[in-house]
């Protein structure tokens, strides 16, 4: 991995860890409330300012079937992560179907450009480092918003850091104007598919507990495989190529956007989760360790 990268990580972990001795109270679950709310509006701002005109720009003026291969391609050069924690949480059967998929996408598919294996019957998973530490029993310790990264836990957070070294858009063997390229192509593309849905976080009683309670969801989710009492937040979401594009034209700039990084996180329907501080405490969905 890029040594500014793997330097960067490190310093935005450290200063948030260092802010736990300053953070005295919060939402129960949430004792860092105070820390992660000022990292929210830090990380809001520089979406505002940067990273969603760039997103409306790209999709405004990038025709969608180049944005579908532009994140298939993407996808596929961090699929890697994906068969490696399949793994080692004893998903055989699934680690030989993300094999079989990495393969027939990195080869057929013109390096993944173009998404044969999903015809051919091989599913898509998504698996990192941070669900396999929740499935081998880690605790997730309290919610904690990253500068830039967004939304994770005390657990998560470093978790990051592994599944880098199995990314193939980050690393030693990738040339650093490459890495950073693709790095900047991934978080555009990634901002650009949440752009529809800016009204409904902006519109939250609290964007803050909003975007909290629906991640804090969506990786209870992703740890225990769909096992859980309520659907996906994020059901129709993850695969830009299997929901339906609303093109340029229904894009309304609203006043803001979430914080670069967090969009991946969030939920498409506000009434689902919303209110003055939360309708699910965070104290209950960190219980047991089990998140993300």
């Amino acid at each position: 991995m890029h040594p500014l990268i793997r330097a960067g990580l490190g310093a935005l972990l450290a200063a948030s860890l260092a802010g736990c001795a300053t953070t005295d109270m919060g939402t129960p679950g949430d004792p860092l409330e105070r820390l992660n709310r000022g990292t929210h509006r830090f990380n809001t701002a520089i979406d505002r300012a940067m990273i969603r005109p760039v997103a409306v720009g790209y999709r405004n003026h990038v025709p969608a079937p180049v944005r579908v291969g532009v994140n298939n391609f993407l996808e596929n050069l961090s699929y890697p992560t994906t068969i490696v924690n399949s793994l080692l949480q004893g998903k055989v059967k699934d680690t030989l179907n993300d094999i079989g998929r990495f393969a027939v996408n990195s080869t057929i598919g013109l390096a993944g450009l173009f998404d044969p294996a999903t015809r051919f019957g091989f599913a898509r998973n998504d698996e990192d480092f941070g669900q396999t530490l929740g499935r081998w029993g880690v605790p997730s310790g309290p919610y904690l918003v990253l500068p830039f990264f967004g939304p994770s836990t005390m657990r998560d957070g470093p978790a990051i850091y592994v599944d880098w070294q199995t990314d193939l858009r980050v690393g030693d063997q990738v040339d650093p104007a490459v890495e950073w390229s693709l790095i900047g192509l991934s978080l555009v593309n990634r901002r650009a598919q949440f752009l529809e849905f800016d009204e409904t976080w902006e519109t939250a009683y609290d964007p803050y507990a909003f975007i909290r309670d629906a991640w804090l969801q969506r990786r209870e989710y992703r740890v225990r495989d769909g096992d859980v009492a309520v659907g996906d937040p994020l059901e129709g979401l993850e695969d830009p190529a299997e929901f339906e594009d609303p093109g340029p034209a229904e894009i309304a700039p609203p006043a803001g956007g979430p914080p670069p990084g967090e969009s991946a996180g969030q939920p498409p329907d506000a009434g689902a989760i919303s209110s003055e501080t939360s309708l699910m405490p965070a104290s209950e969905a960190t219980a047991g360790g089990t998140l993300q």
